[in-house]
């Protein structure tokens, strides 16, 4: 076989090597990414035009995040935040709607103690997901049913719903 030969087979080997390499670093990737966001991975891949567009979105809250000083709540707020917790949900009984409403707005003031950007609901979300991815899908469902249209009998259990999803959420940046 002729020297050229040998050159081109060893071009081959070292291209297929190449491939072969990148494959499983995004392969390793993509494992890393749906460990850390959980569900989260298949719904902002499921909302994305691809699979590397979603990945990105994923990969850029990571940075965001990372850019972020989340930091823990000190005793004295934990315990503020817990007692303000248990005011909320006593108050459901008599006024589920205040109660709901209070719940959110109460989520976003431990947000903003522990150092995450409260702008707008999509983006505390997504800022959620990073750390959070567990209980993300809480905050995204007890957000839609707290702001769903009032349909009759289904209000109540709407909203007691959305206080279970926000509890859920609440616990994991408080009492955790």
């Amino acid at each position: 076989m002729p020297a050229w030969s040998w050159i081109v087979v060893a071009v081959a080997i070292v291209a297929a090597l190449l491939v072969l390499a990148l494959a499983a670093i995004r392969a390793s990737r993509t494992a890393k990414l749906r460990r850390q966001f959980g569900p989260e991975y298949d719904r902002t891949v499921g909302w994305a035009d691809s699979r590397r567009a979603g990945e990105a979105e994923l990969r850029a809250r990571e940075e965001r995040v990372r850019g972020i000083e989340v930091r823990p709540l000190t005793p004295e707020a934990r315990e503020m935040y817990v007692d303000a917790w248990q005011a909320v949900q006593a108050r459901f009984v008599d006024d589920p709607d205040g109660a709901v409403t209070s719940a959110d707005g109460l989520i976003r003031a431990v947000m903003h103690d522990r150092g995450y950007p409260v702008e707008e609901f999509d983006q505390r979300a997504a800022d959620i997901s990073v750390d959070h991815s567990e209980v993300v899908e809480n905050y995204r469902e007890g957000h839609r049913l707290a702001t769903a249209p009032r349909n009759g009998d289904d209000a109540t259990e709407d909203r007691r719903l959305a206080m279970r999803h926000y509890r859920a959420l609440f616990e994991e940046l408080v009492v955790v």
